[in-house]
């Protein structure tokens, strides 16, 4: 008995894998701004904003344009737009009273840059407008377009995020070993409660050997989500309410090997590591999928953070991220396996 019974997940598993490695880290990002100065705006005023780009190509483009996103369809373009280098603009943006007075100026405004390499790109709540001083109404104003007029590229890249900028890549691995954890772990729960039903060893072991790689998959995980708070929020470890609860988590499973090496007697150990494992993962969903959705998190979907979706995890990402899972999975249950046929070894030696 075996849990993987051909060698085909095997394989498929390893070119899954193979594909997210080269594809995760050979798919370019998409443009994005990563800063813009100064945030306001005085009406009729003539203001030059300072405009840092990430990945474009602004000196080799026949034109750079920046747009005042006015409402949902209407745009005021720059009055000039300066291009220093590839990653930096200056632009000159007038917002006059008389051509801008049927617009809501109240909510801060979005800037989108184009050009006709790297396509649009936008930078939300960009500018607030502030009172005029008195300044006389500027004959000389940004031409009013339309979003049609905004230039698109289309692209096989990933989203651009500001905070997450390349470290998006390790959705492909942080998260996608965390799904394949889970996914083994039910499995792992699956054969637990098949050996309290038919007292089946074999059920057992699979269990042990199933639980053994989703705890390498688990540590593996918290280890790659440091390194992604590293860069993210600026230190390996913080007091986050998941990060606390997901190593929480991880100790309750650590027991289970504590328990299992505390029992002699083969059926006894079976019985209770059964019962133990269903405890540990209904706690490892309420540890971590429950109680960080009533509190403050720095992770999407819990504490009022939105999960992961539209801009954060795109068609592009889904590409490579859904067949991350199931590689990872099935590369998973390939070591539960060998794990589970040394764990059949060693009993075997035991008793004899």
């Amino acid at each position: 008995m075996k849990i993987l019974n051909n060698n085909i997940p095997k394989y498929l598993g390893v070119i899954l894998l193979l594909y997210v490695l080269v594809a995760g880290f050979l798919v370019p990002l998409k443009p994005g701004v990563s800063s813009f100065y100064p945030k306001s705006v005085e009406l009729n005023e003539v203001t030059t904003f300072s405009i840092t780009t990430y990945n474009t190509f602004h000196t080799q483009s026949a034109e750079v344009k920046v747009w005042v996103r006015l409402d949902s369809t209407t745009l005021l373009s720059a009055t000039e737009v300066r291009v220093l280098d590839d990653n930096q603009l200056q632009a000159d943006i007038v917002l006059g009273t008389t051509q801008t007075q049927m617009y809501d100026l109240e909510k801060a405004l979005s800037v989108i840059i184009d050009n006709e390499i790297d396509g649009y790109m936008i930078y939300p709540s960009a500018i607030l407008v502030k009172p005029s001083k008195g300044a006389t109404e500027r004959p000389i104003l940004g031409s009013i377009g339309r979003l049609s007029d905004v230039r698109s590229v289309e692209a096989f890249r990933f989203p651009y995020r500001s905070i997450l900028y390349e470290t998006i890549r390790n959705t492909f691995f942080h998260v996608a070993i965390w799904f394949a954890m889970f996914l083994l772990l039910i499995y792992s729960c699956y054969h637990s409660i098949r050996y309290l039903r038919t007292k089946d060893l074999h059920s057992d072991r699979k269990s042990e050997a199933l639980i053994n790689v989703a705890l390498f998959f688990g540590i593996a995980g918290i280890l790659t989500g440091a390194i992604w708070a590293r860069f993210t929020w600026g230190t390996f470890w913080t007091s986050d309410i998941k990060l606390n609860m997901s190593a929480v988590a991880m100790l309750v499973y650590c027991a289970y090997w504590v328990l299992r090496s505390s029992i002699s007697d083969i059926d006894t150990k079976a019985r209770i590591s059964a019962v133990y494992n269903i405890f540990a993962f209904i706690n490892l969903m309420f540890l971590v999928m429950v109680i960080p959705r009533f509190t403050d998190s720095l992770h999407p979907g819990n504490g009022g953070n939105p999960a992961l979706g539209g801009e954060d995890l795109d068609s592009t990402l889904r590409c490579i991220f859904y067949p991350a899972i199931i590689g990872y999975t099935l590369i998973g249950l390939w070591m539960a396996d060998l794990n589970y046929r040394f764990l059949n070894l060693q009993d075997k030696y035991e008793i004899s």
